[in-house]
């Protein structure tokens, strides 16, 4: 269980990196990303997330976890 929890949080340390601006690495691929209007893209691999979507998994990964 510990190992699961600790990917966990650091996907979400990932997450609130790229939402920050303070990464710019693709979590699918390691290539860079761009941020294109409220969303973070990957021209390499195509995979994308809204920053909207990641603020709203913050906020209920943190009340959760309080």
């Amino acid at each position: 269980m510990g190992e699961a929890t600790s990917l966990i949080r650091t996907l979400d340390q990932e997450l609130g990196a790229l939402a920050r601006g303070a990464s710019l690495e693709c979590l699918v691929c390691g290539e860079f990303v761009l941020s294109w209007g409220r969303e973070i893209r990957c021209l390499e691999c195509g995979s994308r997330i809204s920053v909207a979507a990641m603020s709203a998994s913050r906020q209920s990964a943190t009340s959760t976890a309080g």
